[in-house]
Protein backbone atom coordinates (compact mmCIF):
# COMPACT_ATOMS: atom_id res chain seq x y z
CA UNK A 1 0.00 0.00 0.00
CA UNK A 2 1.41 3.25 -0.97
CA UNK A 3 2.68 5.74 2.21
CA UNK A 4 0.16 7.37 3.01
CA UNK A 5 0.75 11.02 2.40
CA UNK A 6 1.76 11.45 -1.28
CA UNK A 7 2.40 15.05 -2.09
CA UNK A 8 2.32 15.50 -6.01
CA UNK A 9 3.77 18.60 -7.77
CA UNK A 10 2.83 20.17 -10.98
CA UNK A 11 3.84 23.77 -12.89
CA UNK A 12 1.00 25.46 -10.60
CA UNK A 13 -0.49 23.15 -8.57
CA UNK A 14 -0.10 21.02 -5.19
CA UNK A 15 -1.71 17.92 -4.77
CA UNK A 16 -2.06 16.15 -0.76
CA UNK A 17 -4.44 13.86 0.90
CA UNK A 18 -7.08 15.95 2.00
CA UNK A 19 -6.94 17.85 5.43
CA UNK A 20 -9.36 18.73 7.71
CA UNK A 21 -8.96 22.93 6.66
CA UNK A 22 -9.98 21.58 3.25
CA UNK A 23 -13.58 21.19 4.75
CA UNK A 24 -15.13 24.56 4.18
CA UNK A 25 -14.01 25.06 0.53
CA UNK A 26 -15.26 20.69 -0.27
CA UNK A 27 -18.21 21.47 1.37
CA UNK A 28 -18.93 24.49 -0.87
CA UNK A 29 -18.15 23.17 -3.75
CA UNK A 30 -20.92 20.44 -2.91
CA UNK A 31 -22.98 23.36 -2.57
CA UNK A 32 -22.68 24.63 -5.95
CA UNK A 33 -25.26 23.81 -8.58
CA UNK A 34 -23.76 24.28 -11.66
CA UNK A 35 -20.14 22.42 -10.17
CA UNK A 36 -22.71 19.23 -9.02
CA UNK A 37 -24.99 19.58 -11.96
CA UNK A 38 -23.15 16.08 -13.64
CA UNK A 39 -22.41 14.84 -9.81
CA UNK A 40 -25.81 13.57 -8.66
CA UNK A 41 -26.93 17.37 -7.33
CA UNK A 42 -26.19 19.67 -4.60
CA UNK A 43 -24.64 18.23 -1.38
CA UNK A 44 -25.81 19.28 2.19
CA UNK A 45 -23.13 19.98 4.45
CA UNK A 46 -23.92 16.68 6.23
CA UNK A 47 -23.67 15.10 2.94
CA UNK A 48 -20.73 17.00 1.83
CA UNK A 49 -18.71 15.78 5.29
CA UNK A 50 -19.48 12.37 5.00
CA UNK A 51 -18.01 12.24 1.78
CA UNK A 52 -14.80 14.31 2.76
CA UNK A 53 -14.85 11.84 5.85
CA UNK A 54 -14.81 8.78 3.30
CA UNK A 55 -12.30 10.45 1.05
CA UNK A 56 -10.01 10.76 4.41
CA UNK A 57 -10.44 7.31 5.74
CA UNK A 58 -10.34 5.98 2.34
CA UNK A 59 -6.10 7.28 2.24
CA UNK A 60 -5.57 5.66 5.59
CA UNK A 61 -7.38 2.09 4.61
CA UNK A 62 -6.82 1.67 0.82
CA UNK A 63 -3.83 4.48 0.74
CA UNK A 64 -5.69 6.51 -2.12
CA UNK A 65 -8.38 8.39 -2.84
CA UNK A 66 -9.25 11.97 -4.52
CA UNK A 67 -6.09 14.43 -4.20
CA UNK A 68 -6.70 17.77 -2.86
CA UNK A 69 -5.66 20.30 -4.78
CA UNK A 70 -4.40 23.81 -4.11
CA UNK A 71 -2.76 26.21 -6.17
CA UNK A 72 0.99 26.84 -6.03
CA UNK A 73 0.96 30.78 -5.89
CA UNK A 74 -2.29 31.45 -3.39
CA UNK A 75 -2.12 27.74 -1.51
CA UNK A 76 -6.52 28.14 -2.21
CA UNK A 77 -7.53 24.97 -2.31
CA UNK A 78 -9.42 24.57 -5.97
CA UNK A 79 -10.84 20.88 -5.66
CA UNK A 80 -10.23 17.39 -5.99
CA UNK A 81 -8.39 14.86 -8.46
CA UNK A 82 -7.12 11.33 -8.17
CA UNK A 83 -7.89 7.95 -8.15
CA UNK A 84 -11.26 6.39 -7.05
CA UNK A 85 -12.30 3.00 -6.48
CA UNK A 86 -15.77 3.03 -4.32
CA UNK A 87 -17.19 -0.48 -4.18
CA UNK A 88 -19.32 -1.53 -7.09
CA UNK A 89 -17.80 1.32 -9.23
CA UNK A 90 -17.44 0.01 -13.00
CA UNK A 91 -13.05 0.11 -13.08
CA UNK A 92 -10.37 2.31 -11.37
CA UNK A 93 -10.94 5.58 -11.99
CA UNK A 94 -9.11 8.98 -12.25
CA UNK A 95 -11.94 11.84 -11.05
CA UNK A 96 -11.72 15.56 -10.74
CA UNK A 97 -13.62 18.17 -9.25
CA UNK A 98 -13.30 21.56 -9.67
CA UNK A 99 -14.29 24.99 -8.13
CA UNK A 100 -16.04 27.32 -10.57
CA UNK A 101 -13.27 29.88 -10.32
CA UNK A 102 -11.01 27.39 -10.80
CA UNK A 103 -12.33 26.14 -14.37
CA UNK A 104 -10.95 27.19 -17.99
CA UNK A 105 -7.26 27.25 -16.84
CA UNK A 106 -6.17 23.79 -17.74
CA UNK A 107 -5.91 22.34 -14.01
CA UNK A 108 -8.30 19.40 -14.52
CA UNK A 109 -5.83 18.01 -17.49
CA UNK A 110 -2.42 19.29 -15.19
CA UNK A 111 -3.68 17.69 -12.16
CA UNK A 112 -5.28 14.46 -13.53
CA UNK A 113 -1.99 13.96 -15.50
CA UNK A 114 0.05 14.12 -11.97
CA UNK A 115 -2.50 11.35 -10.38
CA UNK A 116 -2.99 9.30 -13.63
CA UNK A 117 1.30 9.10 -13.76
CA UNK A 118 0.69 8.68 -9.69
CA UNK A 119 -1.64 5.83 -10.13
CA UNK A 120 0.02 3.81 -12.18
CA UNK A 121 3.26 3.94 -10.59
CA UNK A 122 2.02 3.25 -6.96
CA UNK A 123 -1.50 1.39 -7.82
CA UNK A 124 -0.58 -1.41 -10.09
CA UNK A 125 -3.43 -0.58 -12.18
CA UNK A 126 -3.36 -2.06 -15.72
CA UNK A 127 -6.23 0.66 -16.80
CA UNK A 128 -8.30 3.68 -15.95
CA UNK A 129 -11.24 5.14 -16.33
CA UNK A 130 -13.68 8.50 -16.05
CA UNK A 131 -17.17 8.38 -15.43
CA UNK A 132 -18.59 11.10 -17.27
CA UNK A 133 -22.54 12.18 -17.63
CA UNK A 134 -23.68 12.16 -21.59
CA UNK A 135 -24.42 15.77 -21.56
CA UNK A 136 -20.80 16.89 -19.54
CA UNK A 137 -18.75 18.37 -22.72
CA UNK A 138 -16.32 19.98 -20.18
CA UNK A 139 -15.36 16.53 -18.88
CA UNK A 140 -15.37 14.99 -22.13
CA UNK A 141 -12.33 17.48 -23.37
CA UNK A 142 -10.60 17.08 -19.88
CA UNK A 143 -10.60 13.00 -21.00
CA UNK A 144 -9.64 13.51 -24.45
CA UNK A 145 -6.67 15.83 -23.66
CA UNK A 146 -5.86 13.02 -21.69
CA UNK A 147 -6.09 10.60 -24.45
CA UNK A 148 -8.71 8.71 -22.64
CA UNK A 149 -11.65 7.71 -25.48
CA UNK A 150 -15.16 6.59 -24.80
CA UNK A 151 -15.18 3.04 -24.09
CA UNK A 152 -19.16 2.95 -24.06
CA UNK A 153 -22.38 2.74 -21.12
CA UNK A 154 -21.10 2.07 -17.75
CA UNK A 155 -23.42 2.34 -14.37
CA UNK A 156 -22.62 3.26 -11.24
CA UNK A 157 -24.12 1.37 -8.14
CA UNK A 158 -26.65 2.42 -6.54
CA UNK A 159 -28.91 4.72 -5.59
CA UNK A 160 -27.46 6.30 -8.97
CA UNK A 161 -27.33 3.21 -11.12
CA UNK A 162 -30.17 4.72 -13.64
CA UNK A 163 -28.36 7.74 -14.38
CA UNK A 164 -26.76 7.62 -17.50
CA UNK A 165 -23.14 7.43 -17.45
CA UNK A 166 -20.12 7.02 -19.99
CA UNK A 167 -16.89 4.99 -19.22
CA UNK A 168 -13.96 7.02 -20.94
CA UNK A 169 -10.79 5.10 -20.40
CA UNK A 170 -7.50 3.92 -21.48
CA UNK A 171 -5.09 1.26 -20.47
CA UNK A 172 -1.41 1.80 -18.93
CA UNK A 173 0.67 1.00 -22.16
CA UNK A 174 -1.71 3.74 -24.04
CA UNK A 175 -0.90 6.10 -21.13
CA UNK A 176 2.92 5.69 -20.87
CA UNK A 177 3.21 5.38 -24.71
CA UNK A 178 1.36 8.71 -25.49
CA UNK A 179 3.42 10.34 -22.73
CA UNK A 180 6.62 9.11 -24.47
CA UNK A 181 5.32 10.33 -28.13
CA UNK A 182 4.71 13.35 -26.16
CA UNK A 183 8.23 13.83 -24.44
CA UNK A 184 10.52 12.87 -27.60
CA UNK A 185 8.38 15.00 -30.17
CA UNK A 186 9.03 18.36 -28.44
CA UNK A 187 11.62 20.70 -29.71
CA UNK A 188 14.07 20.93 -27.38
CA UNK A 189 15.77 24.03 -25.55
Amino acid sequence: MPSPEPVLETARLILRPPHAEDFEAWAAIGQDEEVMRHLGGVKSRFAAWNHFLAAVGAWHVLGFHAFSVTEKGTGRWIGRVGPLHPEGWPGDEIGWTFAREAWGKGYATEAATAAIDWAFANLAWTRIIHCIAPTNTASQAVATRLGSTLRGPGRMPAPHDQDPIEIWGQTREQWFSRRAARTTSMPSQ
